[in-house]
């Protein structure tokens, strides 16, 4: 813009020039007896015509000239009452609505580019010929990537996805986006790649928007299996159902100890069946429940102990040692005492359960900070260490087949866990294979 500006300060005085010596040359002609004069006039007017030139770019260069390229190399940072002084109002009132309107340029990129930067979803845009010219922080992250990045082929070879090309993008997908699923370090990824045209329909380049669905992949992983395990669960008594029913309805049974003994194996799969379908109903009333729960007060040492009392029965059949220790004197709880119960005695089935014969069991009850605990403390089998941190997904089982003799869903502690969270508190579990284990149940308490 300066190059030009001055050839045209170089245009108006050769313009000039060429007048001032023209004029000189007619008034030459016509008074031909006075050539000292015309002379001197002539070299006079020419050093004027030089001085105002000068005198007119320096003005213009540092009213005009410097703030308009200072606006143009930062035009937030400039007010149009102080920087752009010049004494045309005309030339003025352009200069400064054109500071403005690329102010307000500059602040709607500013808007945006923070809008960007700090959006959950990774965004890209490369140019034709498969450069990066815009990447925000998410997509560095979700991606995997560096700043040696830079091209299309980079960034997406690694993932060995024929179906990621650029050309095919453009050129094969009818300005439409298309969609893409990859999987990293980071996790699953969608990617929808949208082609970038003009105002003519020409192709410019590619948008490309990165999606986390971890946690969909996940969670849609997790209704597959749990519409698996609740077949595999029916299945098993169904089958024992109809097998043992068929036999008897085909008279293959001759004796009346035979015909009880099925009989009674008939009545077990069809208990267990029902104690399925509770356990799922009552974990999907957990699910779908918007309801509050009822809470109130409630002495959790004196809940802990009828707990206790109520497997006198079976800690006998084993002649195992349950025993109930409270370790602090505990305000009253806040929470559903039904609830609460339920969980307790489900963790204290569970270690007379998966505690041998003679073992020792015992039930803690104590107060640390804002929170009463109780925990269940066993030297049973333990759960290995690999699996501590899926014991409490649903139908999860160490022991499978173990488990599934003894009678248990594998729902228990999946429901144990909503029953918790929903009252407020927490669980958690500590174990060692073949040395035992320790589930912590926290209840919040009153004021």
């Amino acid at each position: 813009m300066k190059s030009s500006y001055y050839k045209l300060i170089l245009g108006f005085y050769i313009i000039g020039l060429i007048l001032i010596w023209g004029i000189s040359f007619a008034i030459f002609k016509l008074e031909p007896a006075y050539p000292g004069t015309i002379w001197k006039i002539t070299m006079l007017a020419t050093l004027l015509l030089a001085l105002a030139c000068i005198a007119m770019g320096i003005y213009t260069h540092k009213k005009i000239l410097v703030p308009i390229s200072r606006m143009l190399k930062s035009p937030s940072k400039l007010e149009p009452e102080t920087d752009i002084k010049v004494s045309s109002d005309d030339l003025g009132e352009v200069v400064t609505e054109l500071q403005l309107k690329l102010k307000d340029a500059n602040n709607e990129k500013l808007q945006k580019d923070t809008i960007l930067k700090h959006m959950t979803d990774g965004i890209i845009s490369f140019d034709m010929d498969g450069y990066v010219t815009y990447i925000n922080p998410a997509a560095m992250t979700m991606l995997e990537l560096t700043d040696k990045d830079d091209r299309f082929e980079k960034i997406f070879f690694k993932y060995d996805n024929k179906d990621i090309n650029m050309e095919k993008m453009i050129y094969l997908e009818n300005w439409t986006s298309t969609e893409r699923k990859i999987e990293n370090n980071q996790g699953s990824m969608n990617l929808f790649f949208i082609p970038f045209k003009d105002e003519i329909n020409r192709p410019t380049g590619v948008l490309v928007v990165v999606q986390d669905i971890t946690e969909h992949v996940k969670l849609d992983n997790m209704r597959k299996e749990f519409i698996a395990d609740v077949s595999h669960e029916l299945k098993t008594p169904l089958t024992s159902i109809l097998g043992y029913s068929e036999t008897i309805l085909d008279g293959g049974v001759d004796d009346v100890e035979t015909e009880k003994l099925f009989t009674q194996k008939i009545y077990d799969a069809g208990e267990r069946m029902q104690k399925l379908v509770q356990d799922l109903l009552e974990l999907s009333r957990y699910d779908t429940s918007n309801r509050p729960v009822n809470v109130k007060e409630f002495d959790l040492v004196e809940l802990c102990k009828n707990c206790v009392d109520n497997f006198e029965y079976a800690r006998s059949q084993k002649k195992q040692d349950l025993e109930c220790i409270v370790t602090a004197n505990i305000p009253k709880v806040k929470a559903n005492e039904d609830d609460i119960g339920k969980v307790v005695s489900n963790i204290i089935s569970n270690a007379i359960k998966y505690t041998t014969e003679q073992g020792k069991i015992y039930v803690y009850v104590g107060y640390v900070h804002n929170y009463a605990y109780v925990k269940v403390k066993d030297n049973g089998i333990g759960i290995p260490k690999e699996d501590l941190d899926k014991i409490f997904d649903r139908f999860y089982r160490v022991d499978k087949a173990r488990a599934r003799d003894m009678g248990g869903t594998g729902l228990g502690l999946a429901i144990a866990k909503e029953i918790i969270e929903r009252n407020g508190g927490s669980i958690s579990v500590e174990s060692e294979y073949m040395k035992g284990s320790e589930f912590t149940i926290r209840i919040p308490v009153g004021k």
